[in-house]
C-alpha cells in the first residue's frame, strides 16, 4: 500500500518594507522588551514546516534569521513593492505544495495560532487558508502551489489579497482573537498595544 505523503509546506516571513509611516525600521521597535522581528520569528512553528525564508532589506534581520536557522534573502529593492518580496520568497520554495506568508508587524500573533492554521490547511491542501476574526480575513495566509504562478505575476504593491479575491470560494478561515491580527503601522499603534497590555 502506497504511503500518502504529507504536503510540503514552506514559510515566507516578509520583513522588507520601508515602514515609512512608522518613521524608521519598525522591526527593531520593542514591545515589552522584544523587537517586532524577534516576535515574528518566534511565531513561526518550525515543527510544522519544511523550509522557512526571511526576506528583508536589513542586515540585522538577516543575522537574526540565520540565528533561527532560517534562509535569509536580501531584498535590495524594497521600493519595487510587496510583489517583489513575494517573488523573492517564493524562489527557493517552488518545490513546496504550499507556502505560508507571514508579515512581521503583528507582534501579538501566537505561534499556536499559526500552527493551527497550518493543520487546517494540511487537511485540505488544495485550498487557501487564513487567520481571521469575526469572519474578516487577516494574516498569515497559506497559498497552495497551484496559485504560485498568480503570485509571481503580481507587480508593485499588489500583494496576495488580489489573488485571494479571485479564489474566495477556496478560502478556509480560522478564527482567532482580534488582537493577534493587529498590525503596527505607526508609533501610535505600538503605544495602543502597550496600553492594552
Amino acid at each position: 500500500m502506497e504511503e500518502i505523503k504529507a504536503p510540503r509546506l514552506g514559510c515566507v516571513v516578509m520583513a522588507a518594507g520601508n515602514a515609512s509611516r512608522f518613521g524608521d525600521n519598525k522591526l527593531s521597535a520593542q514591545l515589552r522588551g522584544r523587537s517586532l522581528i524577534l516576535r515574528a520569528l518566534e511565531a513561526v512553528p518550525t515543527e510544522h514546516l519544511d523550509a522557512v525564508t526571511v526576506v528583508t532589506q536589513y542586515p540585522e534581520v538577516m543575522r537574526l534569521a540565520k540565528e533561527f536557522h532560517f534562509a535569509a534573502v536580501c531584498n535590495d529593492h524594497p521600493e519595487y513593492g510587496i510583489s517583489h518580496t513575494i517573488a523573492l520568497g517564493l524562489t527557493g520554495l517552488r518545490d513546496c505544495d504550499g507556502v505560508v506568508f507571514l508579515v512581521s508587524d503583528q507582534p501579538l500573533l501566537r505561534r499556536e495560532s499559526v500552527a493551527a492554521l497550518i493543520c487546517l490547511w494540511k487537511s485540505q491542501p488544495e485550498k487557501l487558508a487564513a487567520l481571521a476574526h469575526g469572519g474578516v480575513r487577516g494574516n498569515p495566509c497559506v497559498f497552495p502551489a497551484r496559485l504560485f504562478p498568480e503570485l509571481l505575476e503580481l507587480r508593485e504593491d499588489l500583494g496576495g489579497n488580489s489573488v485571494i479575491r479571485r479564489h474566495e470560494e477556496d478560502l478556509l478561515l480560522l478564527d482567532v482573537p482580534a488582537r493577534e491580527l493587529q498590525d503596527v503601522d505607526t508609533r501610535q499603534d505600538m503605544e495602543a498595544m502597550l496600553d492594552e497590555s
